[in-house]
């Protein structure tokens, strides 16, 4: 999520494609007890590169989000999949969030708060403690690859964000506050047939299908209380939301059949299934019992929330975790190895079940 000047964007361009980083040794990056990952490699050292760095449907490409010169906030760009030939895809206007390759290898989905302005918005007030923006800004957008022939697919008041596409190509999910809350919607690839699919109050978002694309995991916040529900009432009217307490839920793809994985009051996000289809892999800080709870872990965990292992034990962050189609490797965001305090990466392990 990240952005800057247009005028800076060639010399960019021609920095960004330089050699192939190169690979880190393993003992530097894993871990005692990360007995999941062997042979890791760091794909990424500029900038701040926040989140959410996933595959193409081949495997051969990755799609992220990174903040790094000329650029004041996040935006997309693309890499071969050893992290060579980075290129800037998304326009270098507003900010920029949650790129997903289409089935087709030609086409990338993003979403973006450009039409809303070409600089950064503003970043919220920590004055109410730890929340996150929802920029009413922000709509889907596909483009070709190298990021021309850009169209909207949402155009809608309010947030419209966190997308993904099923395993066969041919639906979009993502999380929308157009009718006032919230929610889950999915769509065809070109914007139509729009069906909403959550319907309780509060936030459900970061949505990805399983791989048969029957069912869809995703994070969810549903207030109980009237604290909660006021609460969360109000920061929605300034477009905001608290995460600190996201749960896990699992459901049919049509949105029927809900039912909640995990129940353990931590920040839990960034779900992705197994190859297998029979566990998630997921972000979540339930590990840390300090006050402040930062260090942010992978776990994984059934599809019923039975037998829930510790996947990495680095002592910061580390997130949005995605397998290749085989199973043999593993995409993930870290602060292992950065340049300074808190710098985010993206790894790649070959992944030993």
């Amino acid at each position: 999520m990240r952005l800057l000047l247009l005028l800076c964007l060639v010399n960019f361009l021609a920095a960004c494609q330089g050699e192939k980083p190169a690979p880190q040794k393993a003992a530097t990056l894993v871990f005692p007890n990360e007995t999941h990952f062997a042979n890791v490699q760091q794909l990424t050292r500029e900038g701040e590169n926040s989140a959410e760095a996933y595959y193409s449907f081949d495997d051969q490409r990755v799609i992220f989000q990174s903040t790094r010169a000329p650029f004041a906030c996040d935006q997309i760009f693309t890499m071969n999949a050893d992290g060579s030939n980075v290129k800037v895809v998304s326009t270098g206007k507003g900010k920029t969030t949650c790129a997903y390759f289409f089935a087709d290898g030609e086409h990338i989905l993003y979403a973006s708060t450009h039409a809303g302005g070409d600089s950064c918005p503003p970043p919220p007030s920590f004055d109410r403690g730890y929340v996150w923006a929802l920029y009413p800004s922000f709509d889907i957008y596909m483009a070709k690859a190298d990021g021309s022939e850009l169209r909207p697919l949402t155009n809608t008041p309010g947030y419209d964000a966190e997308a993904t596409i099923s395993p066969d190509g041919t639906r979009i999910v993502f999380t929308s506050l157009r009718d006032g809350d919230l929610d889950l919607y999915a769509m065809n690839i070109d914007g139509s047939n729009v069906q909403r699919l959550t319907n309780d109050l509060g936030y459900d978002g970061g949505a990805f299908y399983s791989p048969d694309g029957a069912q869809i995991v995703y994070r969810a916040y549903h207030p109980q209380t009237a604290e909660e529900i006021a609460d969360y009432h109000e920061l929605l009217k300034e477009n905001l939301i608290r995460p600190s307490k996201v749960e896990l839920l699992i459901m049919d793809a049509d949105g029927s059949n809900k039912r909640q994985i995990t129940n353990n009051g931590a920040a839990n996000f960034a779900p992705f299934f197994h190859p297998s289809g029979k566990k998630i892999i997921f972000c979540s800080n339930v590990s840390d019992t300090s006050s402040q709870r930062r260090n942010f872990d992978l776990f994984l965990i059934n599809l019923d929330g039975s037998e829930l292992e510790q996947v990495t034990h680095y002592e910061a962050f580390d997130g949005f975790p995605m397998f290749n189609k085989e199973g043999t490797k593993l995409i993930f965001c870290s602060n292992r190895n950065g340049a300074r305090p808190r710098q985010t990466n993206v790894f790649v392990a070959d992944w030993v079940d």
